[in-house]
């Protein structure tokens, strides 16, 4: 069974940094292709970033684009969120989802993913 499971989260201000990591159990993590998604309350869920299986393509939102960034270690089995320059708006869920073997810019459509975390909460004070 496959397992996505997000840490990280937290309450920050406006400005700070937060890193979520996921760690994936179950499968073999070089052969999925990983993003995040975030749900912000009473919002539909949406794309922030994505790294292909071999992290040799990422694609970013363009809300969060030159602020967040997304790498792997498929050593530990665990993508990375990085993000900066937090803003209120980014306050949400977020969601690490996965999908074989598809190269990042193709992972924005949140119906195509096959596995899900059960999010982390991240809220940004202004």
């Amino acid at each position: 069974q496959v397992q996505l499971v997000e840490s990280g989260g937290g309450l920050v201000q406006a400005g700070e940094s937060l890193r979520l990591s996921c760690a994936v159990s179950g499968r073999s993590f070089d052969s999925l292709s990983m993003a995040w998604f975030r749900q912000a309350p009473e919002k539909e869920r949406e794309f922030v970033a994505s790294i292909s299986w071999g992290g040799h393509s990422t694609h970013f939102a363009d809300s969060v684009k030159g602020r967040f960034t997304i790498s792997r270690d498929n050593a530990e089995s665990t993508v990375y969120l990085q993000m900066n320059s937090l803003k209120h708006e980014d306050t949400a869920v977020y969601y690490c989802a996965a999908q074989s073997y598809v190269f990042a810019p193709m992972m924005t459509n949140s119906n195509d993913m096959e596995y899900w975390g059960k999010g982390t909460l991240v809220t940004v004070s202004s």
